[in-house]
């Protein structure tokens, strides 16, 4: 198969799909590699490394696409890319359709074969591609935090872990899954007082056992939340639903409960957000403000550490490129139950239950597109 690495063109995102490693796996499997030139660089890979495992570095975008029957992507496709993309050329990148009815249109008019990491899903319902983002968007949703809580950015003025004498910092995590924890144990271990609410019981008693003893569990409805972002000085919004809108946990007549110069960071926003006031900001200008609350709703904060990011990325993501590659999309969605439910949409059909839902579309079962592309 013949694979292509486009640049990452979104605001600020250093991030690549594939490192030298990644493609010399590929070229070992008997695979052409295409990567653009300059790719790389902002993770720390020059060109000079691809081409020395086989791979070929092509001048422009457009090249990469032309001659790709699989494009290995790390965030999804922007405006300037959806006329490069070919009919029934398969993508295998983040999509996050369920926050982009324009992106799930263009899409569906390409006719191409679009597999989402975020929806790659195991038996036991782990999400294993989203997984590594998830855990630096996590750890870097208290990072950011802290730095917007500085008088300076915006924020109260408030040092997370206090000093002797003065009380810590008050953070409230919305969600118990990857991010949410990693954000309670990074902000633990900074010496704030944590909250962290979910709505399954059992993933709390989970939490309770692991996190520290600053880390207090609440199970998650609109009482207990109104009640905790009086007192929070950054909420951490870390929610999600496999493919789907992520639901508005913080209203907008909530920020008249909060302190002047509270942070918001909500993680959640390249699913729609689960703050109401929340909208895609980029690294270049991450933040605005609203009745005094900071909002920080960066849509690939992953994307400002890129060389830890693409690492652990391609770490998850290669095994399943592999088999897309050495199968074919359809044989190895057919054999592999994790990747058939990666598939979002299929040459103009949505195979995707929550995509269809979020917009009113017409949902097609994924077993009967594949049996149609196996039979024809």
């Amino acid at each position: 198969m013949i694979i292509g690495v486009p640049k990452e063109i979104k605001n600020n995102e250093n991030r690549v799909a594939l490192t030298p490693a990644g493609a010399a796996e590929f070229r070992k499997n008997g695979h052409k590699v295409y990567v653009q030139a300059t790719a790389g660089q902002g993770s720390g890979f020059e060109d000079s490394e691809y081409e020395a495992v086989g791979a070929t570095i092509l001048g422009t975008i457009e090249e990469v696409y032309a001659i790709a029957e699989m494009i290995v992507k790390v965030k999804e496709p922007i405006a300037s890319e959806y006329g490069l993309i070919k009919e029934n050329q398969l993508l295998f990148t983040y999509f996050h359709f369920a926050s982009s009815e324009e992106l799930t249109h263009a899409m569906l008019k390409s006719n191409s074969v679009c597999l989402a990491y975020e929806t790659v899903e195991k038996v036991d319902r782990s999400l294993p591609l989203l997984v590594p983002m998830s855990e630096v968007a996590g750890r870097m949703a208290i990072q950011e935090g802290a730095k917007y809580l500085e008088k300076p950015m915006g924020g109260r003025g408030i040092l997370l872990g206090g000093v002797a004498g003065v009380k810590p910092a008050n953070v409230l995590v919305l969600g118990g899954g990857i991010v949410g924890a990693q954000s309670a144990k990074m902000a633990a271990g900074l010496g704030a007082n944590v909250t962290i609410v979910d709505i399954n019981l059992n993933r709390l008693r989970y939490l309770e056992d692991i996190l520290p003893a600053n880390v207090d569990t609440v199970m998650s409805n609109e009482y207990n939340i109104r009640d905790l972002v009086k007192s929070a000085d950054l909420i951490v919004g870390a929610v999600l639903i496999p493919g789907a809108k992520a639901p508005h946990l913080v209203t907008r007549d909530m920020l008249k409960l909060m302190k002047k110069g509270t942070v918001l960071v909500d993680v959640a926003v390249d699913q729609g957000g689960c703050i109401e006031t929340c909208k895609p900001t980029t690294h270049e200008d991450p933040i605005y403000e609203i009745d005094g609350i900071v909002h920080y709703c960066v849509a690939n904060m992953p994307g400002a550490v890129p060389y830890t990011s693409t690492l652990a990325l391609t770490n998850a993501t290669l095994p399943y490129a592999i088999q897309l590659a050495n199968k074919g999309w359809q044989k190895a969605c057919t054999l592999n139950e994790d990747l058939k439910k990666g598939l979002n949409v299929v040459n103009g059909k949505v195979v995707y239950k929550a995509v269809a839902d979020a917009f009113g579309l017409k949902f097609t079962s994924v077993e009967e597109v594949l049996e149609e592309e196996l039979v024809g």
